[in-house]
């Protein structure tokens, strides 16, 4: 039996740091060797867990090979993006450059979203975040300009301005600035 909820009982929406993350090659890697793809998600998932918890955030859902996280600080949102980024780098330098590794691609979105009581989110925010992962490189970190202009160029990161865009399903275009931590190396040119 199907059950709606009716009209006027969701809660309102509020500003939250939607953090979306997949795995890159997930399921070329699943074809190669399950077993092994499945402990380097488990090794994965571990530090996204941890991770956000040191940044104040919450796990959402960690279904598949995705991760979503939400945080009531856009700061301590992009600080978890880089820092999971930082912390998966050195198990992928340490390993053999012929085995698989399963890096992970991120998109940071500060917006409007619907929070269920049982935790889950809903909305334009959620969407933008997800939108803007599946923009990323594997290894990198995609924000919106929301979340830039709020956090702007400093301590917490650098930003490189990728452009505006049109985001699959979102009525308006979105710029989008990829994340690094301050004193990287820019990527472009």
């Amino acid at each position: 039996m199907t059950t709606h909820t009716p009209a006027g009982t969701l809660p309102a929406s509020r500003l939250m740091a939607i953090l979306a993350a997949d795995a890159a090659g997930f399921s070329r890697l699943m074809a190669i060797d399950d077993r092994l793809t499945v402990e380097l998600l488990d090794a994965a998932r571990a530090v996204f867990r941890a991770t956000c918890l040191e940044h104040h955030g919450r796990v959402v859902d960690m279904a598949g090979d995705s991760v979503l996280l939400a945080f009531d600080s856009a700061t301590s949102a992009l600080r978890c993006a880089l820092s999971v980024q930082q912390r998966l780098a050195p198990a992928r330098a340490a390993a053999d450059a012929s085995a698989p590794r399963l890096p992970f691609r991120i998109g940071v979105h500060l917006g409007d979203v619907i929070e269920k009581p049982d935790g889950s989110v809903y909305g334009n925010g959620v969407n933008i975040a997800a939108r803007l992962q599946a923009r990323a490189e594997p290894d990198e970190v995609m924000v919106s300009q929301a979340l830039r202009d709020l956090i702007g160029p400093g301590p917490v990161a650098q930003f490189e301005d990728v452009g505006e865009h049109w985001l699959k399903n979102i009525t308006e275009p979105v710029r989008i600035w990829r994340a690094l931590p301050p004193g990287s190396a820019p990527k472009q040119a």
